[in-house]
């Protein structure tokens, strides 16, 4: 009988298919990220002051939008309430001037949609100071 004592390998661990798993979730997560930033709109809140600002401009772009959708420009009705007849109104009333303000007044019963249209549009076009028009109820 052979009693004697045998040397016990001791278990080895392989990290190599480990680390190559890590590193493989590490490069898909890279790749699926994505850091374009969509069109995004800044917007500047107004300030309260109490001093009355003198700063009347004499050229504005309104544009006014029904409870229907439809679109007007100046006060001019449009043909119809699509993005690109209301740029090719404002492109043909405006011609190159890009730095007067635009206010965009709305009904309060208009969608959502198209006063984001009109404000994306208005965007495009290269306008910066663009104002969402409010009306004060006699009853406030």
């Amino acid at each position: 009988m052979n009693l004697q004592n045998r040397l016990k390998e001791e278990p080895e661990i392989n990290l190599t298919s480990l680390i190559d798993v890590v590193l493989l979730l590490l490069v898909f997560f890279m790749v699926s990220t994505s850091f374009v930033r969509e069109t995004e709109i800044r917007l500047r809140l107004p300030e309260a002051s109490t001093a009355v600002e003198q700063n009347l401009v004499a050229e504005v772009l309104e544009i006014g939008i029904s409870q229907t959708g439809n679109f007007t420009v100046n006060g001019r009705q449009l043909v119809n309430n699509e993005r690109r007849t209301l740029r090719a109104a404002i492109e043909r009333l405006i011609g190159e001037k890009r730095d007067m303000p635009v206010f965009i007044r709305a009904d309060a019963q208009a969608t959502h949609q198209v006063v984001v249209t009109a404000m994306d549009v208005a965007g495009q076009l290269g306008f910066v100071e663009i104002n969402i028009a409010t009306v004060t109820s006699p009853d406030a």
